[in-house]
């Protein structure tokens, strides 16, 4: 005896894979995918791309910075994963493209730093010469 929720299960699974798909599918190419997949709901049929755009900010996806690290481990996870068949060979290229990886992340930490201190110098010399006009200001 079948029950009327069964056919309603069933289609919403459906439904659900096909979305957890397509979104696996746009995250594994990357930003442009979603933007690109944006643009032609807007040229196709306008509340599917307000719906894409929607999602993209709702989600984080339009913003954020982590699409880089998560599709450089989702690269990392891919060539590592087809060994070679030759284990010394395997693990030389593990650990170099851990190295690689390792003075990848301190070259942007390095660059979040200068990019720190040049905002920091900036806004120093921005005070200085707003304290210089109100000290002109004030013998005036």
């Amino acid at each position: 005896m079948t029950t009327m929720t069964e056919p309603f299960t069933s289609r919403t699974s459906q439904r659900d894979n096909f979305f957890s798909r397509s979104e696996r599918w746009l995250d594994e190419r990357g930003k442009g995918a979603w933007i690109a997949a944006m643009v032609l709901g807007f040229i196709f049929f306008w509340p599917v791309g307000l719906a894409l755009l929607a999602y993209m900010i709702w989600s984080k996806r339009m913003f954020s910075s982590s699409s880089r690290s998560c599709s450089r481990k989702m690269h990392r996870s891919m060539t590592m994963g087809r060994p070679t068949g030759n284990s010394a060979f395997d693990a030389y290229k593990a650990d170099t493209l851990r190295r690689l990886e390792d003075e990848q992340d301190s070259f942007e930490t390095f660059l979040e730093r200068l990019r720190a201190a040049k905002d920091k110098s900036e806004f120093d010399s921005f005070m200085d010469e707003r304290a210089a006009r109100n000290e002109d200001a004030a013998e005036a």
